[in-house]
């Protein structure tokens, strides 16, 4: 039996879980009760090859992430949304509709996808760019001054990390995010997910999106330091163009940190493991409660545990 690698996110008041293709949505209602959607997501894999390779899987896979990470936020925030909606939203909705045949959920996904990439590339590596290039006229070294803008982007990262992990909301969201992990950790321990077992575990994950984010911060000051270009706009243009890249580069690191053990992949992680301490929360029964839930709809635990504990898994 292969191992399987169960991956997730925290949603509004609840829990997504995706394994290979599917992925289910837990969410605990208003009334308290658990409902649980199940869907598909027809990876883009699945019909190009070359969307397998690496680098290119890495590209591929934030953009996909992205797309299902935004349907499970709006749908579990579609329990807790005002029952009335003003008229002129209703009215643009309409229109949407009219104009793209139908499909206006899909216009606002990608819409929504494209100005959250847009926005995370404008604050994290545009905006460094232009708060440390002013350095350029007293350093004369071009490693110094990209070492430096690498901390300001990391010191960025941070300070929006910490800044909403202030936000009631979003504290809640984040007992969720450690309830996704413990639950995750719990099984591939090989124990049974009961909200007793799992809350023995950790809630930090070596495959969590944080550590990826982290890595990418990182992994972009390595590229950054290669391009010598003089001029100021064009040296900015090859750098967003090695955005899609970086991230290649980053999913490849966090895949290897999911499937080894080695001595130097858990030191390379431990960075991305403590900020897991401030994007994750201690959560309770309830929320691991919902947690299990996410991953009985995609996922026969009861079988895969049953393997651990048989030593009968591979790679």
């Amino acid at each position: 039996m292969k191992k399987a690698y169960v991956g997730g996110q925290a949603v509004i008041e609840g829990v997504m879980m995706k394994h290979n293709d599917d992925y289910a949505i837990a969410v605990r209602k208003p009334d308290h009760t658990i409902e649980v959607k199940i869907d598909k997501y027809e990876a883009f894999a699945e019909k190009h090859t070359f969307a397998k390779w690496p680098i290119i899987r890495g590209i591929v896979n934030f953009v996909e992430s992205m797309v299902i990470g935004m349907k499970t936020l709006t749908y579990s925030a579609s329990f807790y949304e005002e029952e009335e909606s003003s008229d002129d939203s209703s009215a643009v909705l309409n229109w949407i509709d009219k104009v793209s045949g139908g499909k206006s959920e899909d216009v606002i996904m990608g819409f929504t996808v494209c100005l959250s990439i847009l926005m995370a590339i404008g604050i994290f590596m545009v905006l460094p760019y232009f708060l440390t290039d002013f350095l350029r006229n007293f350093i004369q070294s071009h490693f110094i001054v990209t070492v430096l803008e690498g901390i300001v982007r990391i010191c960025i990262f941070l300070g929006y990390i910490l800044l909403i992990s202030r936000m009631e909301d979003i504290q809640r969201v984040f007992m969720y995010h450690g309830a996704e992990h413990k639950t995750i950790n719990c099984m591939e321990h090989g124990e049974e997910l009961t909200p007793e077992n799992v809350m023995k575990y950790s809630r930090l994950h070596k495959r969590c999106g944080t550590s990826f984010l982290l890595i990418v911060m990182v992994v972009s000051i390595i590229f950054f330091m290669f391009i010598r270009i003089e001029h100021m706009w064009m040296r900015l243009l090859v750098r967003l163009l090695l955005v899609p890249v970086i991230a290649g580069v980053s999913y490849e690191f966090i895949r290897l940190a999911g499937r080894s053990n080695s001595g130097l992949v858990c030191a390379l992680s431990k960075p991305g493991m403590l900020l897991q301490k401030f994007t994750t929360r201690e959560p309770d029964e309830e929320m691991i409660e919902v947690a299990i839930k996410a991953v009985e709809g995609v996922f026969d635990w009861e079988s895969y545990v049953n393997a651990v504990k048989a030593g009968e898994l591979e790679d």
